[in-house]
């Protein structure tokens, strides 16, 4: 004759023993209730259930029935159908949210979770143990410290060419402040970003970043006057950072600035597949899509309060040509033609109301971000043409001898190509 076997809980067993002792008179009732953690009352429920039903007594009911909240077979064959075919690349949370959004169906993330492991659709990513890392703080304001990079990645697909996302994000509330995609990572990138920035939130106090060239001098070329300064002259976005007063931050290790790496983690993971559920291929329909619905719908999202609710965001100062500040600059000495060169393109000053020449005067000359040019005399415009391409600027020996630096020095070249 074969014996019942009965599934009991550590919990279960306790009481189960604790019951058997009062019922040998070993211990009474009240002792057994206050170790088992119920009243009285209910501990002689629990006695008469064992003297009565035995250890089965003792066993929730429910055990061994089918959950009345377990989700009904139809709902779960269709949830299974969206994750195949139409959510093919969406995480489970991500996965989640949509069912809930689109579809009008709300089940917890666990349960998907459950449900796609059961069916072999595995997690879209695989987790590796972590590095030891120094936790950063977060800054205590918002506009205190940004941080901003750039994403090299097949964001429209494996078909698709490579591009680069430009991100930058603040650093106490993790809010999107602004993205866009361009071909790749370059001056021009991060001096868009810094525009965009500054005219939508204010100047920030200091931005977090890596030492990608666009953003920190890596040669060891050092000029007569750097010597004599003791440091070098910063990049095209460094000396716009100098010139709004804006203190640059450099990380040596991409761990460093851990908070924009999860970002472009996240958005590999939700920007691409939001874009695919969409039909978006190229990049212009992309930048769109993030002006329009992404960024916000994001910082909805993952944007957190900040510590101290005061923003540090500093207000332009009034009367500031932010198109110049923001721009590539360039130094130039006028020829004997009243005409500026850099890199095979001229530049003509026309004749001023004093009928002045500019001839040997030395200028600066600036292309801003919509590829216009300005050349300015002591703070003082005095010629400007249409766009041409926007270049990326490097350092090299200027090819004029009447440069007005010398000969040997190097300085800041239009000479590149286009971006």
């Amino acid at each position: 004759m074969e014996k019942d076997i009965i599934a009991m809980s550590q919990k279960e067993r306790q009481r189960y023993h604790l019951l058997k002792m009062v019922l040998g008179s070993k211990i009474t009732l009240k002792q057994a209730s206050r170790m088992m953690g119920v009243s009285y009352r209910q501990a002689k429920r629990l006695k008469r259930k064992l003297a009565t039903e035995g250890a089965r007594g003792l066993v929730h009911g429910n055990r061994g029935r089918p959950s009345a909240k377990a989700l009904h077979p139809e709902l779960a064959k269709r949830i299974i159908e969206l994750s195949q075919k139409t959510y093919t690349t969406f995480n489970d949370t991500h996965f989640t949210e949509k069912l809930t959004e689109i579809e009008g169906i709300t089940v917890s993330r666990d349960t998907v979770r459950r449900l796609r492991r059961a069916n072999g659709i595995t997690a879209k990513r695989r987790r590796r143990a972590k590095r030891h890392f120094k936790r950063r703080g977060r800054s205590s304001q918002e506009g205190m410290m940004v941080l901003w990079d750039g994403s090299p990645h097949r964001w429209f697909g494996k078909d698709k060419a490579p591009c680069c996302l430009m991100a930058a994000i603040d650093d106490a509330t993790s809010k999107l402040c602004e993205a866009f995609f361009i071909p790749y990572e370059c001056s021009f990138g991060y001096l868009k970003l810094l525009e965009h920035m500054v005219k939508r939130y204010g100047i920030p106090c200091s931005i977090y970043q890596d030492r990608h060239g666009s953003l920190h001098r890596n040669d060891d070329n050092w000029t007569l006057e750097e010597q004599l300064k003791g440091e070098q002259d910063p990049t095209q976005v460094g000396a716009c950072l100098k010139s709004l007063g804006i203190t640059p931050v450099f990380a040596l290790t991409p761990q460093a600035k851990g908070r924009i790496e999860r970002l472009f983690g996240v958005l590999q993971d939700r920007l691409i597949a939001e874009m695919e559920l969409r039909d978006i291929k190229e990049m212009d329909a992309g930048n769109r899509f993030l002006t329009e619905q992404f960024i916000e719908a994001h910082n909805r999202r993952f944007a957190r309060a900040p510590e101290v609710s005061h923003r540090a965001w500093r207000r332009l100062p009034r009367g500031l040509d932010i198109e110049r500040t923001i721009s590539f600059r360039y130094q130039a000495v006028v020829g004997n033609d009243n005409a500026v060169r850099l890199g095979g393109m001229v530049i003509d000053i026309p004749e001023a109301p004093s009928r002045r020449g500019y001839a040997k005067a030395k200028v600066e000359v600036r292309q801003r971000l919509d590829g216009s040019w300005r050349v300015y005399y002591k703070d003082k415009l005095i010629a400007q043409t249409d766009p041409t391409p926007l270049k990326e600027p490097i350092r090299a020996k200027p090819k004029r001898k009447s440069y007005v630096r010398a000969a040997s020095d190097e300085t800041w070249v239009y000479m590149a190509s286009a971006v």
